[in-house]
This record gives C-alpha cells, structure tokens and sequence, in this order.
C-alpha cells in the first residue's frame, strides 16, 4: 500500500466496517399482507369419541373471517404439509406446538391461530389463541361459548373469535 494512505488507513477500515454492518441490518420489514397459518381446531371434549370432530369446519370459518380483514392473506393448507414433509415429520408430530411454529416459519407465515373446543354440559367453549412465529408469543387469546346443540352458532362464534383475534393485533 502507498505511504501516502498509511495515515488514513484506519479511518477507511473503520468507514468500510461501518458499511459492511449497514448491509448486514437485518431482515427489512414486511411489505404487503401478513401471512397467517390455521391449524384445525382440536377436540378437547373429554368423551371426543360420542360426537364428530367438527374442529376442521371451525378452522374453515376462522379462515374466511381472516381472508375478509385487510392486512392479511391465509397460509394454504398445502403449504403447511410441504413443510411437514421437508421437515421428515409425521403428523403425529403436529400435537407439539413448537413445531407447528417451525413449519409456520418455513411456510412463510408470521402469524398462527391455534385453539380447541370442549362440549361440556349442553355447551360448547371455543378458545382461539393468536401466536407470533418467530418468538412463539401469545399476542392474543379469545374464548367463546354456544349451545352445544347448535351447530350454526358454533360456525358463529368461530368467526367472532376470529374477527377479535384481528380487531387490534398488538
């Protein structure tokens, strides 16, 4: 190196430090719509087996209350079972909810609804809970309750617990 820079010569390493770690900030922040994943509602009925498992026509209604807010798009299912598969996990894998949150990750989605049912005395309590992926925080948690006979209002409060999961994600 000439003499003529050795007085400067670290001032430029300093300076090239300085923008080498600017380029190395960090992920930018998202743009556009954030992604959610819905896991089917799980049936924590204590007698589960006398009536069907209805947790997979919850999740549906809880998606279609997602898709109608602003802001948001819903992971497809799809996308979900790909990433079981790239991960070399079985389903039996799904029932622990840190790795349900690692294919949330894989799967693009910044957001989870996890939750179950439970039908106990001629009611029904739904309990939804809104996690943020990346650091498998509960940002917001829901319960709800119906007839147990009535299956519409079931489909209901699905989506009331839905919409107030999203009324004011922190």
């Amino acid at each position: 190196m000439c003499n003529l820079f050795k007085p400067y010569h670290n001032i430029l390493l300093f300076a090239v430090i300085i923008m080498l770690a600017s380029c190395a900030s960090g992920p930018a922040p998202r743009q556009g719509k954030v992604a959610v994943a819905v896991w089917d509602i799980d049936n924590l009925t204590p007698s589960a087996s006398e009536q069907p498992d209805l947790g997979e026509l919850l999740s549906a209604e809880i998606i279609r209350t997602i898709q109608e807010k602003a802001g948001y798009t819903v992971v497809e299912r799809e996308r979900l079972l790909l990433a079981l598969e790239e991960l070399h996990l079985g389903s039996a894998s799904l029932a622990d909810e840190s790795t349900r949150l690692r294919l949330g990750r894989i799967s693009g989605a910044g957001l989870m609804v996890f939750g179950g049912y439970q039908v106990i005395g001629g009611r029904m309590r739904l309990d939804l809970r809104l996690v943020d992926v990346e650091t498998g925080r509960v940002k917001k948690a829901v319960h709800k309750t119906a007839a147990a006979e009535d299956l519409p209002a079931w489909l209901r409060i699905a989506g009331e617990a839905a919409g107030e999961l999203f009324s004011t994600v922190p």
